[in-house]
């Protein structure tokens, strides 16, 4: 039986999961839903789909197993609500909206429904971060540091804090679900974010540009996450990154490779998987076998990494700690 799949987004990443979709077997892409009808059926014909520029027309005309959400983060809300109303399944691409208030309500009713979830978090699928994960549980981890330096993006609506809800929410979100995958949840925040560069240089930037937060862990483990994207735009200047500093020795990871120095010994090992396909894979099965076990990140764990995020944001704008009241 082939599933038919909807696609509500049409930038890049809508591009990344339709690709990956358009290689698997007994899987086709029915469905793309847009801004406009131009942009949707602009997308739509390169992968002999049809294109539709509102949701409910798309949702209307098409009989869709599933619905892959890949919007920006202040148009979460009505997309999720509507397709639970229908009882279709989704999966989201992350972050699940700019603060923690949409997020509950939405999960409230996934819980209700037990309607079928993914959320995007593809470092999750790395099988580098399998062999973290695993000596993370065999080490005793003292703390840990996290990173994501690079450049602003260049679209309008992530320099806008009603828009992205800034760079921790929307990008560093990554590396804050790998800590708690790999190390567990987080009891308290303390953020401080500041504004450097990117104001002075660019128009219309109100996200802060460079953040640090410092995670009290339920374990007892102290972490620190930090970010900047004043980088140049115009290079590859970027790093990306997770590190465990323990009793054994120092656990570095990154997407590229996870570095183990332990015993004036470094070993360093790379992933022979591609997360995103994954992830896909992981989504496709569930929808075919009832079988959720294969994903890694649904909504309502990725709600408490939404959690976390957004702590941070009112530590930084209350100048306190802030706990993070997990569900």
């Amino acid at each position: 039986m082939t599933l038919h799949i909807g696609i509500i987004g049409t930038g890049w990443f809508s591009r990344v999961h339709a690709d990956i979709i358009k290689g698997m077997n007994g899987v086709k892409l029915q469905a793309v839903c847009g801004t406009s009808l131009s942009k949707a059926e602009h997308m739509a014909q390169d992968y002999e789909a049809k294109g539709y520029g509102h949701l409910k027309d798309m949702l209307d005309s098409e009989r869709l197993d599933a619905v892959y959400i890949c919007v920006p983060p202040m148009s979460h809300g009505e997309i999720e609500l509507e397709l639970i109303r229908r009882g279709i399944p989704f999966l989201v691409e992350k972050p699940l909206g700019l603060d923690a208030e949409l997020p509950r309500r939405i999960l409230e009713q996934v819980e209700a429904t037990g309607i079928l979830t993914s959320v995007g978090y593809h470092f999750r699928y790395a099988q580098t971060v399998d062999r973290l994960k695993a000596m993370v549980n065999t080490h005793k981890v003292g703390m840990a540091l996290g990173k994501w330096m690079g450049s602003m993006p260049g679209v309008a609506w992530w320099r806008q804090q009603n828009g992205s809800g800034g760079q921790c929410i929307e990008q560093t979100t990554h590396v804050v679900d790998l800590l708690r995958y790999v190390a567990g949840e987080v009891d308290e925040v303390y953020a401080l974010y500041g504004k450097r560069v990117k104001h002075e240089l660019e128009p219309n930037v109100e996200v802060a540009d460079v953040g640090t937060i410092t995670l009290k862990m339920r374990s007892g483990l102290i972490a620190n996450i930090s970010n900047t994207c004043v980088l140049p735009g115009d290079s590859d200047i970027s790093e990306t990154g997770l590190s465990f500093y323990t009793n054994q020795g120092i656990l570095d990871w990154s997407p590229q490779r996870l570095s183990v120095q332990a015993s004036g010994i470094q070993t360093n090992y790379t992933a022979n998987n591609q997360p995103y396909i994954q992830e896909n894979e992981a989504f496709i099965h569930a929808l075919r076998t009832g079988d959720k076990s294969l994903i890694r990140s649904d909504y309502a764990d990725a709600f408490k990494t939404q959690q976390v995020t957004c702590a941070a944001l009112e530590s930084a704008t209350r100048g306190m700690p802030v706990a993070v009241l997990t569900i």
